[in-house]
């Protein structure tokens, strides 16, 4: 899976890839809200990388199957964010205790092309901030699910 140079524009329309999504790709550093994980989830679409997509996905909702096919050419062209809408819940777990639950929605356009053929994905993404099960257990952002308005 080919990596930007560093000095190359991060494919989420950001600064250089380098300050942008790559730390967050590379394992450096860890996403602060959904709308930046949207944003390198994307990236990580652009250069294929499952591995990426998986660790960021919520176990509930990853899919068994591989997520891309060899044989798809897809030829990612931009992303725009519409917006991005953060919801905090405070759960009761016992009298002394409570429990915040963080949950975003990031609305997105994402054009692409298969096969020189325009496409558009306009998506309302749902996220959740929970400790992460499958690492050390610190809180970070996972994408859950979407919708597909229109």
């Amino acid at each position: 899976m080919p990596t930007p140079p560093k000095s190359a524009a991060c494919p989420c329309g950001g600064a250089s890839y380098a300050s942008c999504c790559g730390p967050y790709i590379a394992g450096d550093a860890v996403p602060p809200t959904a709308e930046t994980l949207m944003r390198s989830r994307y990236t990580a679409f652009t250069l294929r990388d499952e591995a990426y997509l998986r660790a960021t996905w919520h176990a509930s909702t990853c899919p068994a199957d591989a997520l891309f096919a060899d044989e798809e050419k897809v030829h990612w062209l931009g992303l725009e964010v519409k917006s991005a809408l953060r919801l905090r819940q405070r759960k009761a777990e016992s009298a002394d205790q409570a429990e915040e639950i963080y949950r975003d929605s990031v609305e997105f356009v994402a054009r692409y092309k298969v096969n020189g053929r325009a496409h558009r994905l306009h998506e309302v993404s749902r996220f959740v901030r929970e400790a992460d099960q499958r690492g050390d257990g610190a809180l970070r952002w996972f994408y859950l699910d979407g919708s597909f308005p229109e």
